[in-house]
């Protein structure tokens, strides 16, 4: 390898962590009071959707029936989800992510994505089982792909570190 190629060699560090831009302490006032985060413009809210999906599949393996319940379960974006709710603060939150910087943004919809695609394929394969066993395994490992993400998402919400990420996913 010539010095020059070593020179033009793509860097093993991850990118830069979006700088937090300080923000009018007004707003911030606002966005705290309404359960939004001023620092990353996200509500925990939103996990909300995942969790309930979350519950539902833990009680497939002692209640088969709940199976039910999860498969009328409906991906939402953040957006249809604050526009769906009672949310006090709905079209702060809405403003607030759409305006939250695209690092954190895509960061956090990228783990949501994730999330939406487990459940949805594991609800697509409940459909097909004809079994309550069968049923109860794919709830069983839907949970164990899903709950991590949803705390690795709640962690983006507050702000989280690197390091918290680096523990959710290991622990």
């Amino acid at each position: 390898m010539t010095s020059t190629a070593a020179k033009s060699a793509p860097s093993a560090s991850p990118p830069p962590r979006p700088q937090m831009v300080p923000i009018d302490e007004a707003r911030a006032a606002k966005l705290r009071a309404a359960n939004i985060n001023p620092r990353t413009g996200l509500a925990t809210d939103y996990l909300n959707h995942f969790n309930e999906a979350v519950m539902l599949l833990e009680m497939v393996p002692d209640m088969p029936e709940c199976a039910e319940d999860f498969l009328s379960w409906q991906p939402l974006s953040y957006g249809e989800h604050f526009h769906a709710s009672n949310f006090k603060a709905r079209d702060l939150a809405i403003e607030s992510y759409e305006s939250a910087d695209a690092i954190i943004r895509a960061e956090f919809d990228n783990i949501t994505s994730a999330m939406t695609s487990i459940l949805t394929a594991v609800g697509n394969a409940m459909r097909q089982a004809k079994q309550d066993k069968t049923r109860a395994t794919l709830a069983e490992q839907a949970t164990g792909w899903v709950k991590p993400l949803v705390a690795l998402a709640g962690g983006i919400i507050n702000g989280g570190s690197e390091a918290d990420v680096d523990y959710i996913m290991t622990h």
